[in-house]
């Protein structure tokens, strides 16, 4: 039975359906792209006769591989960072530079990883079903990495195919874009995704809090899930801010406290002009007559943090600092 969200398990027997050897699966993240490309994959390897018209048994030797990250036919690229994240191993020579401290993993996709890519495709196939290769995110190959794989994708081998992922597809050369039939994700529907996601341990009032919060994209939930984020949390997260209170976002990473800093911020602004809001829910916001002025300078300083929050100089401070001039302008007179 397959694990896949029912929106997700649609497109993935769509796509199987269709004749070519690369696809670019696009659109925001948190809708699911890594699971799908995954699911494609699985499916053109899959053992079963029936992989391409219901996708991958699941059951057989080449699903067992595939999910313990060791088939032979797969090749996945990834930045290392990534790789580490979701259990994949790394190569023996980046492995071993890590290990030894010489270097951190990489947060790119590597053209020493991408050459090996390649040699893969040249390669014969081990179990006799073709090859694949997955590429997530596709937006972290650089020019050099991305005009080495445009080459193989002009002029593929013949049993081999590629899946690339990506939340950010205009960032990716046209002439790679071009070389692949192009999926944009579908949202799912918020009754379908609340039903999901209680199905995944979840109450139906927290699914539907949550889902709001991450702009109606189920993966978001999850992860936000995963972080320690809840109904309660969320709710009371706009509050905590009037006041200045660090200590509800101690445990998260910067990215996330200011991805939540900018969505309490288009609320707000919302709320001014009494338009619909798109991420907390009315009650949870304090009636506050707020410069528009103000709140809009407030979201450029917020999105030019974002640019630097993977790799904060002191994450402590930075936390601090966010929160400090979050109740400066909640506070400020309009």
């Amino acid at each position: 039975m397959s694990r896949l969200a029912p929106w997700l398990l649609k497109q993935n027997v769509s796509l199987l359906s269709q004749q070519g050897h690369a696809w670019l699966l696009q659109g925001p993240s948190g809708l699911g792209q890594y699971e799908l490309a995954s699911a494609m994959v699985s499916a053109w390897l899959c053992e079963s006769e029936t992989a391409l018209q219901l996708g991958a048994c699941g059951l057989c030797g080449s699903c067992h591989a595939l999910s313990v990250h060791t088939h032979a036919d797969l090749f996945v690229l990834m930045p290392e960072t990534i790789l580490l994240e979701l259990g994949w191993p790394l190569s023996e020579k980046a492995q071993s530079e890590i290990d030894n401290k010489t270097r951190k993993p990489s947060k790119e996709i590597r053209i020493d990883a991408m050459r090996d890519a390649i040699e893969f495709s040249q390669r014969t196939n081990a179990r006799g079903r073709g090859k694949a290769v997955l590429v997530f995110p596709a937006e972290r190959m650089n020019h050099v990495t991305a005009n080495a794989l445009l080459k193989t994708l002009e002029e593929p081998p013949g049993d081999v195919k590629f899946v690339l992922a990506t939340e950010a597809s205009h960032q990716l050369l046209a002439t790679i874009r071009s070389r692949c039939l192009i999926h944009t994700m579908v949202w799912p529907a918020t009754h379908e995704a609340i039903k999901w996601l209680a199905s995944q341990g979840m109450s139906e009032d927290d699914a539907s809090t949550l889902l709001k919060a991450a702009g109606g994209r189920p993966d978001e939930v999850l992860k936000q899930q995963s972080l320690g984020q809840s109904m309660k949390w969320w709710s009371q997260f706009p509050r905590a801010m009037l006041s200045g209170d660090a200590s509800v976002c101690a445990d998260l990473p910067p990215t996330e406290v200011i991805d939540a800093l900018q969505k309490l911020c288009h609320d707000l602004m919302m709320l001014q002009t009494h338009a619909p809001l798109r991420y907390f829910n009315e009650a949870d916001l304090p009636k506050l007559k707020l410069s528009g002025s103000k709140l809009t300078a407030w979201f450029k300083r917020l999105s030019n943090s974002a640019k630097t929050s993977e790799h904060p100089f002191n994450a402590g401070l930075m936390l601090e600092s966010l929160c400090s001039e979050a109740r400066e302008v909640m506070n400020s007179p309009s």
